[in-house]
């Protein structure tokens, strides 16, 4: 059978494929236009399958919350290329894939994939993405926080290179209405906090701080009198750093996240999670 122009052209536009890539499929399956497309999915997998060992640490984060704020997604899709990371097709697929997640709340990556979205499975719209784009993209991971008693506020930074969800209690209307959650979800994002409050810390990181601090202090040359002393003040500024509560607030220097929370009332932040593209997983 000919392969013409116009059922190459009809073929890239269900599958958005490249023209050879069309050209070729179509040829293969003896110009059945089904087949075709079945063919360029199976190219999609072969794509995947072929580039598994390559490094796919380029792509986005998206968040989403629902629309009564009580529950909150957050999801990491990844690309070889910063190229293909901007390209309409990856963003529209990463949105779905956090679209879906939300309406149905998987409890794994395998979950998700056999979920369906548009008439496809997730796994569906992968394989055409490979197909069409050449490089590998994997859904890397994601997390789900619901509050039934609190609400959930998102922000995404960076150009969706950085992801936060946090879970806040006794916030009042009024303050949702604001951005009170989002402004902590945006604090979270810009200094990545470690945990809430000090006392989450554990013990043996705590001396080990310390035991930084105190060998800096010889090595400064300060009398062996006042090293614990200075090391106890060093500790204070680490906590400063690496816990929530006792961070700088980033719109308003001369407060912390407590005094910036007190201001709004009782409210607690319940837990955070923070998703960094491409970071390596502990």
């Amino acid at each position: 059978m000919q392969i013409t122009n116009e059922m190459i052209k009809n073929l890239r536009e269900k599958t958005g494929a490249g023209m050879m890539d069309c050209k070729r499929a179509l040829e293969a399956v003896g110009g059945d236009m089904n087949a075709a497309i079945e063919h360029l999915r199976k190219k999609g997998a072969a794509v995947s399958a072929k580039r598994s060992d390559r490094a796919a640490k380029e792509g986005m984060i998206v968040t989403r919350v629902t629309p009564n704020g009580k529950t909150g997604v957050v999801v990491e899709v990844n690309c070889e290329t910063d190229f293909v990371g901007r390209s309409d097709d990856f963003v529209a697929f990463s949105n779905a894939v956090a679209e879906t997640i939300e309406a149905n709340l998987p409890t794994n990556t395998e979950a998700l994939m056999a979920l369906t979205a548009k008439g496809k499975k997730i796994s569906e719209h992968l394989n055409d993405l490979l197909a069409k784009v050449g490089e590998k993209i994997e859904v890397r991971r994601f997390a789900i926080v619901d509050s039934p008693d609190g609400t959930v506020s998102a922000y995404t930074h960076l150009g969706h290179k950085i992801g936060v969800l946090v879970e806040l209690a006794g916030l009042s209307a009024d303050a949702v209405a604001s951005g009170a959650g989002r402004d902590v979800a945006m604090q979270v994002a810009a200094m990545s906090p470690s945990v809430i409050k000090r006392e989450q810390i554990d013990a043996e990181s705590i001396e080990r701080e310390l035991d930084i601090y105190r060998t800096q202090a010889k090595n400064e040359g300060k009398k062996a009198e006042i090293v614990d002393k200075i090391a106890q003040g060093r500790l204070e500024k680490y906590y400063q750093e690496v816990v929530l509560l006792e961070q700088t607030f980033i719109k308003d220097s001369g407060k912390t996240i407590k005094d910036f929370l007190a201001g709004l009332g009782p409210v607690t932040v319940k837990r955070f999670q923070r998703y960094h593209l491409g970071e390596e997983l502990k």
